[in-house]
């Protein structure tokens, strides 16, 4: 029997690609997979901006109505110039996601070298300031995202380790936010699934009634290259190592031109989501083949119910 599906889970927005290249003033070659966060009525996202020389930087882009935004002169975070971050982030400060928790706002980016990716950890509580904190993990990690909220005094945060055998997501805990442990996988890739080479966290996990709703991204390779697509899960609301349900189907997948085109060819990447105030609607922010930014909403009804029992 040939199981039915809702054809879409995720509206795109009509003015669809919102940021690219254009908007950003200054030189750059490219912009992708933002940070996205709602401080004091005003929608913030981080992008990542590659600049000519090839690094990426994190810049501020602010918007009233979450669609049309401006992008500020400067980046609010750059490659250090300073030790000990200099030597780990050489290659530039990536795919960035912003978590509210106790007053800060904790953000998780991909500091690049020759060594390879780690998780970098940065803190601001006005957008104007911002302070690194420390590393908070060793090479190769990425896709770090941090939960909203404690459990049992610890904080809780979802990565990737790069291990060629089983790329899926880890969950970890902390009583500082620096030193990390009590590791386990939570969710791995599904073999013959759309999420079948790899997954990674996407964008801050949103408490539901249900449990944690965590749209992630999956990958899955074929004959013409790797597909990106997202997903949805949802974890145990008090052990969020426990996976009570995942869409056996994607909620977007690439398909329009300024998806499927780009530097890297289809590709949809979210790093960050708001549920808005009505707590009905969600927007997803995502990058578009690693060359612009975009944004879908979604019912979180419709984001929880595509979310089945683990078969």
């Amino acid at each position: 029997m040939i199981r039915t599906y809702p054809m879409k889970i995720v509206k795109r927005y009509d003015g669809n690609p919102i940021i690219t290249k254009e908007d950003i003033p200054f030189p750059c070659n490219t912009v992708f997979n933002a940070g996205a966060v709602k401080h004091r009525g005003e929608y913030i996202l981080l992008l990542r901006v590659e600049t000519l020389e090839g690094r990426s930087v994190l810049v501020i882009a602010r918007s009233k109505d979450g669609y049309r935004f401006e992008v500020e002169e400067e980046p609010a975070l750059a490659p250090s110039t300073e030790e000990p971050f200099r030597r780990y982030e050489e290659k530039g400060v990536e795919d960035p996601r912003i978590t509210l928790l106790d007053g800060k706002y904790y953000i998780f980016y991909t500091a690049y070298s020759s060594y390879g990716p780690r998780i970098g950890l940065a803190v601001t509580r006005d957008f104007e300031d911002f302070k690194r904190l420390g590393f908070v993990s060793q090479p190769p990690n990425k896709d770090a995202v941090l939960f909203p909220k404690k459990f049992k005094g610890m904080y809780a945060r979802l990565d990737r380790p790069t291990a060629p055998e089983a790329m899926g997501i880890w969950i970890s805990y902390s009583k500082d936010l620096i030193y990390w442990g009590r590791s386990e996988m939570v969710m791995e890739p599904r073999p013959g699934f759309w999420d079948s080479l790899k997954i990674g966290a996407g964008a801050p996990p949103i408490e539901t009634d249900e449990g944690w709703l965590e749209i992630y991204h999956g990958v899955k390779t074929t004959a013409a290259g790797s597909i990106y697509r997202l997903g949805a899960a949802l974890l145990d609301r008090e052990d969020p190592s426990k996976v009570v349900g995942r869409s056996f189907i994607p909620i977007l997948s690439p398909s329009e031109l300024y998806e499927r085109t780009g530097d890297v060819p289809n590709v949809v990447f979210c790093c960050g989501a708001i549920l808005e105030s009505n707590l009905s609607e969600v927007k997803i922010y995502y990058g578009a083949a690693d060359t612009s930014i975009c944004v879908g909403s979604a019912s979180l009804k419709d984001l929880v119910e595509s979310c089945h029992p683990p078969r």
